[in-house]
């Protein structure tokens, strides 16, 4: 028997993991096309995985979850913009404000399954999207908000994409570590349970809606925080961008598809897989046929869901568990 308990085993499991890909940084660091990459890369493993914990634990495939990314650009922007107060701490009223109003929201749907949930969630997105574009004072309208470059670390603004990119493998080891917590917690186990049967869990004396509620509201805060980054990041933001759903919304529920739905780690394999190569194929064919990256993009996903249904994450555990038996 081990002297590491199991769960310190699995922390050191993880942690590794997640060092693992800083190598690419480590390696790419003097290039900046690819450091640009890694950045998104982190990002979206990070948006993946807080996407995971509604969508793959919780059975809810939402694709309203660009709201709350925009939600939390806009008020981490305009607080920095309007009263000078620092992205660091302006991030936290958007996560607070899409923790409270993301449940509130999606309460009305909590009673639809499936297809019709993901419909529901999908009208919650253009909403959004006709709002930002009216509330002027709010988000700039159609013409968005721009940030000037005040390099500094209270401003969250930097002349060094290292320095990025570390903030973003931070945000997505941050997303992972919690995900962990929660799915080792009593409302992970609830969660599951609600996931599997609800009316059993029901039975069960399990609060089916509060479960869903806090569920909500966490995977919402997360997803608040990564459109903060975005912000300062790219220190340009506008509708059309925060709420596109080929590029944000739906993005983050096909990675964590692509990667490996409710599980821990697919989230992060598939953003490492399909963010590079997208960047690639755009750089490489934007330029000849505009769009033809979304083709192959659009094909390799639709032959990964026919052949891996469970995901990469899933695939490489089949594969691990064929290779134990033959081995033993």
């Amino acid at each position: 028997m081990s002297a590491i308990p199991s769960t310190t085993r699995t922390w050191c499991l993880y942690a590794g993991g997640l060092l693992v890909t800083l190598l690419p940084l480590a390696v790419l660091s003097g290039d900046l096309f690819w450091v640009n990459i890694l950045i998104y890369t982190y990002l979206f493993a990070g948006l993946a995985v807080a996407w995971n914990i509604i969508g793959g634990f919780g059975g809810q495939f939402s694709l309203g979850h660009g709201v709350f990314f925009a939600v939390g650009a806009y008020m981490t922007a305009r607080l920095y913009l309007g009263w000078e107060i620092s992205p660091w701490l302006g991030m936290i009223p958007g996560a607070l404000l899409c923790a409270t109003i993301g449940p509130l929201v999606f309460w009305p749907t909590f009673r639809l399954k499936g297809s019709f949930f993901a419909i529901a969630t999908l009208a919650f997105n253009e909403v959004g999207l006709v709002m930002a574009n009216y509330l002027h004072t709010v988000t700039g309208g159609p013409r968005g908000l721009q940030i000037p470059f005040k390099a500094g670390l209270g401003n969250m603004i930097f002349a060094d994409q290292c320095i990025w990119a570390l903030i973003m493998f931070g945000f997505m080891a941050l997303c992972v570590a919690i995900t962990i917590v929660l799915m080792r917690s009593r409302l992970g186990y609830y969660l599951l349970a609600v996931r599997e049967d609800e009316e059993a869990a029901h039975a069960a004396g399990i609060d089916v809606t509060r479960v869903k509620l806090r569920d909500t509201a966490l995977s919402a805060a997360l997803a608040s925080i990564g459109g903060s980054l975005f912000a300062m990041y790219i220190r340009t933001i506008d509708p059309p961008t925060l709420f596109s759903l080929a590029d944000i919304g739906v993005k983050f529920a096909l990675i964590a598809l692509i990667g490996g739905i409710g599980t821990i780690i697919g989230p992060v394999l598939g953003a490492f897989l399909i963010i590079p190569a997208e960047s690639y194929l755009r750089a490489v064919m934007g330029g000849g046929l505009p769009g033809l990256h979304l083709v192959v993009m659009g094909g390799v996903m639709l032959l990964a869901a026919l052949f891996m249904r469970r995901g990469v994450a899933g695939a490489l555990d089949a594969l691990w568990r064929r290779r134990s038996r033959s081995a033993s």
